[in-house]
């Protein structure tokens, strides 16, 4: 699998790099999301490239794509969709929102009110939506990629737990490093490198990439790791709520993805130690003794992962 693996996705990672100049982790677990079958939190300052991100990775994997600005007055069916009343002959047909298309970008998602964000939690947990009791389906593949600024809390109303719970990795992108910026200087001086940016995938091999991720094999021992890992989040005292199950089945997946981007039919420790932090991390509630003593939720899962057993 290795050779073909490489052959698919390597060209993907080529391109997302001229795009977005010294992140590759970045782009690694961007890539561990969207074949897990998962959604993905970027959460940073603005003008680091949270947005273009999103549109590399939506042109290079052929993802139809739409965007929202999320604002306090932003409603359920600017995202959804509704019932749109034609007036020649008093009849309603449903208009479909941008939340119909593969990729969603939710930007600054925690500008808008619970009400809204909250309209997602279906779309993202089932593929599918319900508007006036009728159930629709989305298109599949579907991704959400949510940003927000995590300094800037006026006027936010900050994501609740169960909704956090929804997104497989959280990604920081931080600022480059002074020779990636200057390269991000001379790539556009005449164009954007985006607007260079062609589809490597359609949507069908994206869906056979991504059942091939659910074929990559994971021991029990391996499995028995991976609990001991999310175990390890419910007893530690520096945490008030530790990860959900639903946590430890975004860990398998994102474990999965990880091994199969390296090339592997198979998942070793090193996988579920590598995606640990970019997927528990934003799914845990630091204890307020924690919180006043400046530890963070990713320390913890780093400590974590350094003292949990490797199976041999």
């Amino acid at each position: 699998m290795t050779e073909k693996t490489n052959e698919t996705i390597d060209p993907v990672r080529r391109t997302l790099a001229t795009v977005i100049r010294g992140k590759p982790e970045a782009i690694e677990f961007a890539l561990v999301g969207l074949l897990a079958g998962g959604h993905v939190l970027l959460e940073d300052v603005p003008g680091v490239g949270k947005t273009t991100l999103a549109k590399g990775l939506s042109r290079a994997l052929g993802l139809d794509f739409a965007r929202v600005q999320f604002t306090p007055d932003l409603l359920p069916t600017d995202v959804l969709g509704a019932g749109v009343l034609n007036p020649k002959d008093g009849t309603f047909s449903f208009q479909p929102g941008p939340v119909f298309h593969n990729l969603l970008l939710a930007d600054e998602i925690n500008r808008a009110s619970p009400r809204t964000q909250s309209a997602l939690l279906e779309a993202m947990n089932e593929g599918q939506v319900t508007i006036d009791g009728v159930t629709r389906m989305l298109p599949r593949p579907f991704f959400v990629i949510a940003t927000q600024n995590p300094v800037d809390y006026h006027g936010t109303y900050p994501l609740p737990e169960a909704q956090l719970d929804r997104f497989l990795v959280r990604i920081s992108l931080g600022y480059p490093a002074a020779a990636e910026e200057l390269q991000l200087l001379l790539d556009r001086r005449v164009s954007d490198p985006l607007d260079a940016v062609e589809a490597l995938l359609s949507t069908r091999e994206l869906v056979e990439l991504q059942e091939r991720v659910r074929r990559v094999r994971v021991e029990e021992d391996m499995a028995r790791y991976l609990l001991r890992l999310v175990e390890a989040t419910r007893r530690h005292d520096d945490l008030s709520l530790g990860a959900s199950p639903r946590a430890t089945l975004a860990l398998f997946r994102a474990t999965q993805a990880k091994a199969f981007l390296e090339g592997r039919e198979w998942a070793g420790p090193a996988d579920g130690a590598e995606v640990a932090a970019a997927v528990l991390s934003h799914r845990l509630v630091l204890s307020n003794q924690a919180r006043y003593g400046g530890k963070t939720t990713e320390q913890i899962v780093s400590d974590i992962v350094a003292a949990t057993q490797v199976p041999t």
